[in-house]
């Protein structure tokens, strides 16, 4: 779930200060047009879009990962210590959001959900896209992710970092991989537990060349939303890539299976490496109502990092209380 893939804070951010009234009136005017959305006819509007897509592509394969990977992507910029990123404002539609590395490829599946938002024009961008990952995993399977809208568009990404925030595949071997990913996730208020969790939506999609420099599925169901993932890391045998279509691989370093049709990226190798995180691994392996438990309340924190109050969720507890 965390670097190009593709199918079907310890504490919670405040919400925005507005210095004027004409703010304050347009994030009321903003609410008023969103509360005549209908998301049911969102969601019907999102799946037509993936299912004419999967009707083109003919091959088993789907959109619906990539817009998990919209959907994190979008979210996963959050900074707990300033309450700066996070999927307020859709600022992946601007310079330098849209050219992180890790966003690659992103551009074509707004482009695709562009008639959507023409057609509900009271639903912002960054609620469209943080929605469309939430029906991919309900639609595919999943669990329900408790979800509001709410969330406001920026008008420029002169918000944003010009570094990239995104977790990598990779960071050059174990140790480094581990480190990196607990300074990005606890960065954004994520333990190991719902880290891991987080992963698990791998179980979905693939990585493409084109994009991540990386090939191929992490499971051999890639448009249902399972445990596969983390059975898969368990009990197949993982070994470095070395050939693709009968000649040297030359793309950057990758795991495959037993068959060479499957794959696992450096990071998720590191989640049978790392004792604190294997644990969460064997636990989701064999009990997938727990992965669905956690991943939906990770998930659902992940995209209410940094948004307004109108749109962070209540998952049965007091806001202040939920995570």
């Amino acid at each position: 779930m965390i670097f190009n893939y593709a199918r079907f804070a310890n504490r919670l951010a405040a919400p925005a200060v507005f210095g004027s009234t004409l703010a304050l009136y347009s994030l009321q005017d903003v609410h008023a047009k969103e509360a005549t959305v209908d998301m049911n006819k969102v969601r019907d509007a999102i799946m037509k879009v993936v299912e004419d897509d999967a009707e083109k592509r003919d091959d088993g394969t789907s959109m619906a990962g990539t817009l998990i990977r919209l959907a994190w992507h979008c979210s996963g910029t959050y900074k707990a210590d300033d309450n700066s990123g996070g999927s307020n404002g859709a600022r992946m539609r601007f310079s330098p959001e849209a050219k992180y590395g890790n966003n690659a490829g992103l551009d074509r599946i707004r482009a695709t959900l562009e008639p959507i938002k023409e057609k509900f024009p009271g639903m912002s961008y960054s609620d469209l896209y943080t929605y469309a990952g939430v029906v991919a995993v309900e639609e595919a399977g999943g669990p329900k992710i408790p979800y509001k809208t709410g969330r406001i568009d920026m008008v420029d990404g002169s918000k944003s970092d010009p570094n990239d925030r995104l977790p990598n595949a990779d960071y050059g071997g174990r140790d480094k991989n581990v480190e990196s990913i607990r300074k990005i996730f606890s960065r954004m208020g994520f333990n190991d537990n719902e880290f891991v969790a987080l992963m698990g939506a791998h179980a979905m999609g693939r990585c493409h060349t084109q994009d991540s420099g990386f090939s191929g599925p992490w499971t051999f169901a890639e448009t249902t939303f399972s445990n596969e993932y983390f059975r898969l890391l368990l009990e197949e045998r993982w070994s470095p890539k070395i050939e693709h279509e009968g000649k040297p691989w030359k793309g950057p370093d990758q795991f495959e299976d037993s068959t060479g049709k499957l794959m696992m990226l450096p990071v998720d190798m590191m989640l049978i490496m790392e004792p604190a995180f294997k644990k969460w691994v064997d636990v989701y392996a064999k009990d997938e109502d727990k992965f669905f438990t956690d991943f939906a309340s990770a998930f659902a924190k992940l995209l209410a990092l940094g948004v307004p109050a109108a749109a962070i969720p209540s998952i049965g507890k007091p806001w202040y209380q939920i995570w």
